[in-house]
């Protein structure tokens, strides 16, 4: 086989796709005008999303996560599921001196559990949960001010400004991940994942 990267000319380290399993903890929707979620027992997903949520739609208007658009530009919507991990909050909310952070104040839709290092999982990977539904990470949910004021004003926090402006600082790589539906249907509490984690590399010119 020929080798398109030759050692000598340009050396890339290429790690293999692996598979690994997970579960679902809890899941959550948001009412159609504001982003906070609450708890439900199943969800309904369809091309769009999860139906009447915050962040359904097929499509999007940017914001300020793409400068390279003018606000407002409609374009394609990766940002239709946030998902987070337990235990990624936990530390969060010790970096802000806080008891807890619940998912719902930060408007995830699918807490997870058994995944390592939940937000470290590359673009590309693919959750397959037992009852049909597929979803695709689009990237790393960068935290915002918008999420920390909700943290700040729920946790009850003295000064809601300086938890608003903390929480970008001490959850970068820990928010969790926004996903996209890729295969609708229905995802229940405490089902079973399927995680393939595609194969990686760092790209160099």
């Amino acid at each position: 086989m020929l080798d398109l990267f030759p050692e000598a000319e340009n050396p890339v380290e290429i790690i293999p796709a692996r598979k690994l399993a997970a579960q679902v903890t809890a899941l959550y929707v948001a009412a159609s005008d504001h982003f906070e979620t609450r708890s439900v027992d199943e969800l309904l997903l369809g091309f769009s999303g999860i139906d009447g949520d915050f962040h359904a739609g097929m499509t999007r208007r940017s914001g300020g996560r793409e400068p390279w658009y003018p606000r407002g530009t409609e374009m394609r919507n990766e940002r239709q599921l946030s998902v987070v991990a337990a235990d990624e909050l936990a530390i969060v909310a010790g970096r802000m001196g806080i008891a807890e952070i619940r998912p719902e104040w930060i408007g995830a839709n699918l807490l997870i559990e058994g995944l390592p290092h939940l937000s470290m999982l590359p673009s590309g990977t693919l959750l397959f949960f037992k009852g049909g539904v597929t979803i695709k990470v689009d990237a790393q949910n960068g935290p915002c001010r918008i999420a920390g004021r909700s943290v700040a004003e729920n946790a009850g926090m003295a000064d809601h400004e300086t938890g608003a402006l903390l929480f970008p600082k001490v959850a970068k790589r820990l928010r969790g991940l926004v996903a996209w539906v890729e295969k609708p249907g229905r995802i229940t509490t405490g089902e079973e994942i399927s995680v393939r984690v595609p194969e990686q590399w760092i790209y160099r010119a």
